[in-house]
């Protein structure tokens, strides 16, 4: 998908009307038009960036911090009881459109929403093997 014809640039370069909470050199946030529950937020880079693995370091750096400001305005004025950070890489995770954003979605209590698959139960051995090619090496682990 290119720039020019995609919602969310269209959306940060103001062709397309939205409730924007939130702009900065970095970032948009706007409440999801088809919102999956009461007060859902999206944080969407204002540069045409498919996925996670397109974010420039500073875009990602701006983008948890600008979260957590979200979370605790929602947490003091929504009445929520939880709150779910999604963001969705390629069509097999589910990403619909393919400009990176980050879900913020107040949870209530008793809500009905169904987000997570049903656990597995892999050998210690696969985690380990996994752990093994997913190291980043640091001094800290």
């Amino acid at each position: 998908m290119s720039a020019e014809n995609c919602i969310f640039c269209s959306i940060a370069e103001g062709r397309i009307p939205a409730y924007k909470i939130y702009k900065d050199r970095y970032c948009i946030a706007i409440m999801d038009r088809y919102p999956g529950s009461k007060g859902h937020v999206l944080i969407i880079p204002n540069r045409h960036v498919e996925d996670i693995y397109g974010l420039a370091p500073e875009e990602a750096a701006a983008i948890m911090p600008l979260a957590q400001k979200i979370a605790h305005k929602m947490r003091d004025t929504l009445g929520m009881d939880g709150l779910n950070i999604i963001q969705n890489n390629g069509k097999a995770a589910g990403q619909e459109i393919g400009h990176f954003h980050l879900h913020l979605i107040p949870r209530y209590e008793n809500d009905g929403i169904r987000m997570f698959p049903k656990p597995t139960d892999p050998p210690l051995e696969e985690l380990e093997r996994l752990a093994g090619l997913l190291k980043i090496d640091t001094e800290n682990i």
